[in-house]
């Protein structure tokens, strides 16, 4: 199953490990591998990075914060090339991304000695960047014929587990999933609440609001590391932030319900 329809595709800059994804999915799905597995690995992946950044070795670090970036979009086309569509699996996948956001951020806040609070904004800006990004691109795939539409666009209740997944599994990461994301997620509907009324977003804004994917984030780290920049990774992304504001304008003024 496509995530898209063919004419609701659009260029993703936060999706370039895409390529690399379905190579990797195709060659394990002949195996006992399974998305969640997959899953795992970008975790892996993740704290290896840390470890780089804690050692000064950034550009190890940020070898392995894209490598945990491409690895992360393997375990959906595994899933997709498998037809094993799981809640467990996406709702886990979310969780260990906002860990490793946190202790990403929290690595960068001790090596580089910037100020606590100022990383915790620098968190909760990045967080709320990301969920704008998934509002419009979840109403998008539920919107698009023929699309994914395992993510909800308003998640409220637990969902029915899927085939090969328990209902305790999928209600325990879903309480996590809440816990961890639902603050963030009722303040962008509350900032574009009809978001989800509108028809359609064209090809052309879901790029632009691509610059909050999680990937393009995660190789904006990746470049400052290497280049000198630590020092300025949480102020660009307290700044970065207030873009928010200017695409939820673009959306509200030439996208109406």
């Amino acid at each position: 199953m496509s995530k898209l329809a063919a004419q609701d595709k659009f260029l993703d800059l936060s999706d370039y490990g895409r390529t690399f994804g379905k190579f990797l999915a195709n060659q394990l799905k002949n195996t006992r591998f399974t998305p969640i597995h997959v899953t795992l690995l970008f975790g892996v992946s993740g704290l290896i990075a840390i470890y780089y950044i804690l050692e000064g070795s950034y550009f190890l670090a940020g070898f392995f914060i894209l490598l945990k970036s491409v690895i992360d979009a393997a375990d959906g086309e595994l899933a997709r090339i498998k037809n094993t569509p799981s809640y467990t699996g996406r709702y886990l996948d979310s969780v260990f991304d906002i860990i490793l956001n946190f202790l990403f951020l929290m690595t960068i806040c001790y090596v580089s000695k910037t100020s606590f609070w100022l990383t915790v904004l620098a968190f909760i800006g990045i967080q709320l960047q990301g969920t704008l990004y998934n509002y419009y691109y979840v109403i998008l795939r539920n919107k698009s014929v023929g699309g994914d539409t395992t993510s909800k666009i308003f998640e409220y209740k637990s969902p029915r587990a899927l085939p090969g997944e328990t209902q305790k599994s999928v209600d325990i990461l879903f309480r996590i999933y809440t816990v961890v994301y639902g603050t963030f997620d009722k303040i962008i509907h509350l900032l574009d609440k009809d978001a989800y009324k509108v028809k359609t977003f064209p090809n052309w804004f879901m790029t632009l609001v691509s610059i909050y994917g999680l990937g393009f984030q995660l190789l904006i780290i990746a470049i400052m590391l290497p280049s000198g920049l630590i020092d300025y990774i949480i102020p660009f992304f307290i700044l970065f932030t207030v873009l928010i504001f200017v695409l939820i304008c673009i959306r509200k003024t030439f996208f109406k319900v």
